[in-house]
């Protein structure tokens, strides 16, 4: 029945396949047919189905389906980690930041990365022991379950919604470019392929396809990067100066401040990029596909090198992209800019360095990054609203596996339908930018309860949710009163929050508010609570003399 329905769907992509050859001479008519990226296209799809059918014959209950049974190692989940972080925004964003504004793209870079050792430290080791399937298991674990998971829940579900919108724009972006095909139809393709890869592999199709998806991209980033050293002498200071002399500001592209030019806005985005890390759902989930504690911090320190090669790699490919390609006029359209925007430097260098069969290779490099986070955010969601929504807070705990899968895979259509309509609502946003508001709710919402749950005594069920709950409103109404919504978005003058990012105000909101009405809560609930934060409990953190999932 699976490889029916499989069949199916795939032969419904076909026609969208065929109109993408119709569409090259369509409305984005500089960019010629390129034959090996159809070709690159075409066979990763093609890969990738044929594994999330191998997978979905292997998912034969719940915790295949959320946690892939959690048999993969801590070296796969590593790669897995690190193919669903380094995201559209990464590849793509980061390296048109370092194309457009020189060193201080590198922020993002670095923020982006030191959020790993939080997550190694403090994090992986008592989340595997106290989690099951979402982090949202961890953070009620001593709590009020209905209340915390609904808390937490919202949470992820604003983080995968914001997500999926970079995700979504870089993927229409880079399709319309490669085919010409219309942004729409490129977005509609996008969702079709996540919600299948999700709907009948889950996990462990979704693991695998990552894990492809980190060596491919690493492995192509690393090429281009040595093409460009080459080109520069493999001399920093050769590559920084000719990229200075080439780029439209000068030497101003070496000075910080051309980016984020004050100090609350540069403290509130790397707080935001920083705590964000840890309070991301789908990177959090990947802790419970593995056996044990010990296979979940080697995770984090093979995602940590993995991760912090490539965004070196991206510094790399942002002034090589400035040195080769804002030079070169084939990249441009009559009016001087660069065809696809800024966002499209890094698929010009693979141009520029490799020729058209490298275009086409980190083309399908780079649309397989996309839909390989695509699918991890799409079944993060879908399981905040099955497992923490359905499960615990609707039944009370009390459904059946068979049910909840069935709401789960509900879910990931209807997260698939709203991922297609936001990526066209939002086509002309900065997918960096939509990153930056992602982590910002994460930082603001899921990390402080996350936490604090597992390190603070005296936290309570009432100064989870109202601090939590103060956290996520102010991260979201600073978000919309800022320059970006209220100004560029909504067309107003003046913004009344005058800084891009909220989590400097919104993660001192949320500690805040968790610390008052924790500490003011006198009733006989918040009393067993701060009792339940006992020895009992420090051990199944820690694994030690206890298992938390038979507690569990």
């Amino acid at each position: 029945m699976k490889l029916r329905l499989l069949l199916v769907l795939l032969a419904s992509l076909l026609p969208t396949l065929a109109y993408a050859a119709d569409a090259i001479t369509g409305e984005v008519k500089q960019q010629p047919l390129n034959v090996a990226a159809i070709v690159m296209f075409v066979a990763f799809v093609l890969f990738t189905l044929g594994i999330t059918y191998w997978a979905a014959r292997r998912s034969k209950s719940a915790s295949d389906y959320y946690a892939a049974g959690g048999k993969i190692t801590g070296f796969q989940n590593g790669l897995a980690i690190a193919g669903d972080f380094m995201s559209a925004a990464s590849f793509l964003g980061i390296s048109a930041l370092v194309f457009t504004s020189g060193y201080d793209g590198l922020i993002y870079s670095i923020g982006f990365l030191v959020g790993w050792p939080v997550i190694l430290f403090l994090i992986a080791e008592r989340l595997r022991n106290l989690g099951k399937y979402t982090f949202a298991d961890v953070a009620s674990y001593r709590l009020g379950q209905r209340q915390i998971r609904l808390l937490s829940a919202s949470g992820a579900l604003v983080v995968v919604a914001l997500y999926l919108i970079a995700q979504m724009v870089g993927a229409g972006k880079l399709i319309q470019l490669l085919f010409g095909l219309n942004y729409h139809v490129a977005v509609v393709l996008v969702g079709i392929l996540m919600v299948l890869y999700v709907l009948f592999g889950g996990m462990l199709a979704t693991t695998w396809v990552q894990i492809i998806k980190a060596v491919l991209l690493l492995g192509g980033a690393s090429f281009m990067a040595f093409m460009v050293m080459k080109h520069a002498g493999f001399s920093f200071e050769t590559l920084f100066t000719e990229s200075a002399k080439a780029h439209a500001k000068g030497r101003a592209i070496m000075a910080p401040g051309a980016l984020v030019s004050d100090p609350v806005s540069a403290i509130s985005l790397g707080l935001a990029l920083m705590f964000g890390t840890a309070g991301l759902p789908h990177i959090l989930m990947r802790f419970f596909t593995v056996g044990d504690a010990k296979e979940a911090r080697k995770s984090v320190f093979y995602a940590t090198g993995f991760i912090g090669y490539f965004y070196v790699l991206t510094f790399i490919i942002g002034f090589g992209a400035i040195l080769l390609v804002s030079t070169n006029p084939a990249f441009k359209d009559a009016d001087g800019l660069l065809l696809g925007g800024n966002n499209m430097a890094a698929i010009h260098l693979a141009d520029a360095v490799g020729g058209s069969i490298f275009l086409g290779f980190i083309s399908a490099v780079a649309f397989a990054t996309i839909l390989a986070v695509v699918a991890g955010l799409t079944l993060a969601g879908a399981s905040a609203v099955s497992h923490d929504l359905y499960a615990s807070v609707i039944k009370h705990g009390k459904a059946n596996e068979k049910d909840e899968i069935r709401v789960s895979k509900i879910t990931t259509v209807i997260l698939g339908v709203v991922a297609i309509g936001l990526g066209i609502v939002f086509e002309k946003q900065n997918i960096a930018f939509m990153v930056g508001l992602a982590f910002s709710i994460a930082a603001s919402c899921n990390f402080p309860v996350l936490f604090l749950s597992m390190f603070w005594s005296k936290l309570t069920t009432r100064g989870a949710m109202l601090g939590g709950w103060l956290g996520l409103g102010t991260a979201v109404v600073l978000m919309i009163l800022g320059p970006t919504i209220w100004v560029q978005i909504l067309g107003h003058d003046k913004p009344i929050y005058p800084y891009e990012y909220p989590a400097l105000f919104s993660m001192i909101a949320a500690f805040v508010g968790i610390w008052f009405f924790s500490i003011t809560d006198t009733s006989a609930r918040g009393a067993a609570e701060r009792e339940r934060f006992g020895p009992q409990f420090v051990r199944s953190q820690t694994g030690i003399g206890i298992s938390a999932a038979a507690e569990h």
